[in-house]
């Protein structure tokens, strides 16, 4: 193989392909990168046997060929070379090295045989839908904060997406929630969505595409089966196998009889819930809200270091209600509000609270309280 190409083209492909390769290996060939050159591109795949991504990008190929070489390692040789500079991509001839090369910079890296990569065989896809990039960036960004991290309930460790009907109308919707809080978010159902299995994406896939849906123009095609889905991002094809589980039914944690409103300014809010919070303790991040007319309360005592409170006018005419919440929590789901009021809707302090945007977004979020 012989290549050349533009640094700034390498890079893009390699940042994005890299990514997936875990920094510890037990089996070497999956800390490496395929290349493999043909026409006038090369194609990049890297993988851990969950993830693979795939992506070309356009090439001088004098010398078609494949060959694999360590992702981070050539990830890092190419960052730190010169802007605007062409890359050479060289393999010997027996296939065992290949040698990086740009301007008076040369390298040698050790390859692996390319008949060794792993191939995460997609099978057949059972739907098949296109959803802008903004679309599925909304989806991800306003439930991504609520996947689980615990191990042992592994089927929360990801989004659940599937299609729903809601007021008379199909939804594309998705959920996450750790036991402590849930977020959900919908838009109209793509045409070909209609009747797809519901599927549990896993954190990192969701991480990863997260960075790769950033291009507002991409329409993304989104294939789905019962074990994995393959979305195509302009050129970059990035398949993920699925948690095998059954999300819980998470509609029986939404309350649908919280009588008490609460409005609030989504800032003000925040900046509060964040200053009162500088004075508790890592371990236990309670900060006490105190409900009364029109006005709220808001409260952290820390036996180790003190305590502070702040006082905000709201829109609040209910009874006086005193409840507890984790700080870091309010401050994620203000964070994912796209107005500047929301409504948080109480009934008492052992009740989760639902929280949503004014504006009326197609999100909504659900807080447990905590013992204050």
């Amino acid at each position: 193989m012989r290549i050349t190409l533009e640094r700034s083209n390498l890079l893009k492909s390699l940042n994005h392909v890299h990514r997936v390769v875990e920094r510890r290996n037990t089996i070497p060939i999956l800390s490496n990168v395929l290349l493999r050159s043909d026409g006038a591109s090369l194609e990049m795949k890297a993988t851990d046997l969950d993830l693979e991504i795939t992506e070309a990008t356009p090439a001088q190929v004098e010398q078609a060929g494949a060959t694999t070489v360590p992702a981070h390692l050539l990830y890092d040789i190419v960052r730190k070379l010169p802007d605007g500079s062409e890359v050479l991509l060289a393999t010997n001839a027996e296939g065992t090295a290949m040698t990086v090369a740009s301007g008076r910079s040369k390298f040698s890296l050790q390859c692996l045989p390319q008949s060794d990569f792993p191939d995460l065989t997609a099978g057949t896809f059972t739907h098949s839908f296109r959803i802008k990039a903004t679309d599925l960036k909304m989806l991800i960004d306003r439930t991504q904060f609520a996947i689980s991290t615990e191990e042992t309930r592994y089927y929360l460790n990801g989004i659940y997406i599937h299609t729903i009907e809601n007021k008379g109308q199909l939804k594309l919707r998705a959920v996450a929630t750790d036991g402590h809080r849930l977020a959900r978010a919908d838009l109209e159902a793509p045409s070909g969505s209609e009747g797809m299995p519901g599927i549990i994406i896993p954190r990192k896939t969701v991480s990863e595409l997260q960075k790769l849906v950033d291009n507002p123009d991409v329409v993304v095609t989104v294939e789905v089966s019962d074990a994995k889905i393959r979305l195509t991002i302009g050129s970059i094809i990035m398949t993920s196998k699925l948690i095998d589980g059954t999300f819980p039914d998470y509609q029986r944690v939404i309350p649908a009889n919280n009588d008490k409103e609460l409005k609030i300014d989504c800032q003000s809010f925040a900046q509060a819930v964040d200053r009162v919070s500088t004075i508790s303790s890592e371990r236990g991040r309670a900060v006490k809200l105190a409900l009364s007319d029109g006005q709220l309360t808001l409260t952290v005592n820390n036996p180790d270091s003190g305590s502070a409170t702040e006082e905000l006018p709201v829109g609040y005419e209910s009874d006086a209600l005193e409840i507890g919440f984790n700080a870091k929590y309010l401050l994620d789901i203000t964070a994912q509000l796209s107005g500047t009021e929301a409504v948080f809707m109480l009934a008492d302090p052992g009740s989760p609270t639902l929280v949503r945007d004014l504006a009326g977004d197609d999100a909504l979020y659900v807080l447990m309280p905590m013992r204050v």
